[in-house]
């Protein structure tokens, strides 16, 4: 599965790489991580608040940092 971060660089989009990289090595998905940090290629995924996380090119969450929890429910839900 691809995993995008949708953030300029904030603090609260690095907090987002940092929760995400570590809740993938938690559960042992098999992932691929990347950030997305230009505006116009965050905008094309109808984000206008960062920061954001994609799964496969599908937005999940957007202006908040999610619960390691709802992550994992994430990758759960996405799993192939």
């Amino acid at each position: 599965m691809k995993l995008e971060i949708l953030g300029t660089g904030c603090p609260k989009c690095k907090k987002l790489v940092e929760l995400v990289t570590e809740t993938v090595g938690e559960t042992g998905a098999v992932a691929e991580i990347s950030k997305v940090d230009k505006i116009n290629d965050i905008m094309n995924y109808g984000v206008m608040m960062t920061p954001a996380l994609a799964i496969d090119g599908k937005v999940v969450v957007a202006g908040r940092i999610p619960s390691k929890d709802e992550i994992k429910k994430w990758l759960n839900d996405n799993a192939v």
